[in-house]
């Protein structure tokens, strides 16, 4: 696919933020060394000790003497023979006849023994590929990752040496990405200070389709479209969502069916969530007690081919996506077909931040990567105003350090903290909404500090 600007304005966008992102290359993160490679040895030490009590268990001897010389503990498919063979788990079957042994597959089974692998096999990745990562392109306390507008067909950025993009989130794995993110500190007399576009995706998806219900869900803040959803999903009131349901409601059913997926693997995600890991609602009651009181007691048939009935869980997602395209987001659901049409018969797609997208792409390439590509340009532009222009003329001496995305991170003087926030918020939404004019939502940043660590962030 070719992808490239065809109009002055994502010319500026690309030439602007290549300099712009040169200046946040070179401003660097500063590295809590010392802790870093204290860890490293730290973690090193436990790691061979979980290896070495693993050994001891009695499936490890029947896997060494299932494998012999060739027995390796690293090897998913040796894991999932003996996952099978030893244990009579039940796993599906990869495109390449190999059982599927991926962690959310396997981390649901309740065995002691599957516990204690997985978690050596986080933490090895945690070392190797994340702490030493970070070590080996620190210099003299600094890292500085390299950021690209040129390798993506997205139209994103993306980072390497390392990818600063990609450190895991405490939120998601408190254990991994608390210890990772603890090497990442502000320079002494300041604090880290990230700076994050709410939903920008949706956002910008609206400017694109038009859709009036998603467009009030957006202006209006009493509306949860999450929460929503969610509630609709599990057959619950809305007032006994959880946060933890409004979660899975957002990122395994409304994300996935904004960039392709559908009802089928969008119930297998929500059931294991949910009903697999026994979550209740706000008072308490278990989810299934809610989808039985519907009729509904199992999952269903996991042939994708086969029929699922209402009464199946499977069943029922589908008759919920069927209502989110046809009447909840009508408007939305017929813009993606009409996109998609205008496609095929001119041969490319136009983007609002001056690019146009040519050559083979799928339905899903088509609708999603004009969406995410301007979602991206609205922070990129963001941040040349800010790098290239406005904190000079503010004469700050705070900088912007890193960008994943929808976030810019900044390493801010204390004293500044009020002024740094106020001059991106102008930036970040006023200035970008006279700058692109095609917005007509409402834009939104929130703000997260971090005066010890990038791990440790501050309670409002």
């Amino acid at each position: 696919m070719n992808i490239f600007p065809d109009q002055k304005t994502g010319y500026d966008l690309l030439h602007n933020g290549a300099i712009a992102l040169s200046e946040v290359e070179a401003n660097g993160l500063r590295i809590d060394t010392k802790y870093l490679r204290k860890t490293i040895v730290d973690m090193d030490s436990k790691i061979q000790s979980l290896i070495k009590d693993l050994y001891q268990t009695k499936l490890m001897k029947k896997w060494r003497k299932r494998f012999g010389p060739c027995t390796n503990i690293n090897s998913r498919d040796q894991f999932g023979k003996i996952l099978v063979e030893e244990l009579g788990v039940e796993l599906e079957e990869t495109d390449h006849g190999q059982w599927k042994t991926d962690v959310l597959t396997v981390s649901r089974l309740d065995h002691p023994f599957v516990k204690a692998y997985l978690r050596i096999g986080k933490l090895q990745k945690a070392v190797n590929t994340y702490l030493r990562g970070i070590d080996s392109e620190t210099m003299n306390g600094y890292l500085h990752p390299g950021f690209n507008l040129q390798t993506v067909e997205t139209y994103r950025s993306s980072s390497n040496g390392p990818n600063f993009q990609n450190m895991p989130q405490p939120s998601k794995d408190f254990e991994t990405g608390s210890m990772i993110r603890r090497s990442f500190i502000p320079r002494k007399g300041r604090v880290l200070l990230e700076a994050d576009y709410s939903g920008v995706e949706v956002c910008v998806a609206a400017c694109y389709h038009k859709d009036p219900a998603m467009i009030k869900y957006i202006s209006d803040s009493t509306k949860d479209m999450h929460r929503d959803m969610a509630a609709q999903v599990y057959g619950i009131p809305i007032k006994e969502v959880t946060h933890e349901l409004r979660y899975f409601g957002k990122n395994k059913f409304i994300f996935p069916q904004f960039y392709g997926d559908w009802y089928f693997a969008c119930a297998k995600s929500l059931w294991a969530a949910a009903i697999l890991d026994e979550h209740k609602t706000v008072k308490g009651i278990p989810v299934m007690r809610y989808l039985k009181r519907k009729g509904i007691t199992c999952l269903g048939s996991l042939d994708p081919r086969a029929d699922h009935p209402k009464d199946t869980f499977i069943g029922h997602l589908k008759a919920v996506e069927e209502d989110f395209w046809g009447r909840r987001f009508q408007v939305y659901g017929q813009w993606k077909k009409d996109w998609y049409e205008s496609y095929q018969e001119n041969g490319y797609a136009r983007t609002y931040t001056g690019f146009i997208l040519k050559g083979l792409m799928s339905r899903n390439d088509v609708i999603n990567y004009p969406v995410q590509g301007s979602a991206f340009h609205c922070l990129l532009w963001s941040l040349a105003e800010l790098v290239l222009n406005e904190l000079r003329k503010a004469k700050m001496k705070s900088m912007i350090v890193g960008q994943i995305h929808d976030s810019l991170m900044g390493d801010v003087v204390t004293d500044e903290i009020e002024d740094y926030k106020c001059l991106l918020k102008e930036v970040m939404v006023d200035k970008l909404i006279k700058e692109f004019p095609w917005i007509i939502v409402p834009m939104k940043v929130e703000f997260d500090l971090y005066p010890k660590s990038w791990a440790e962030k501050e309670k409002e």
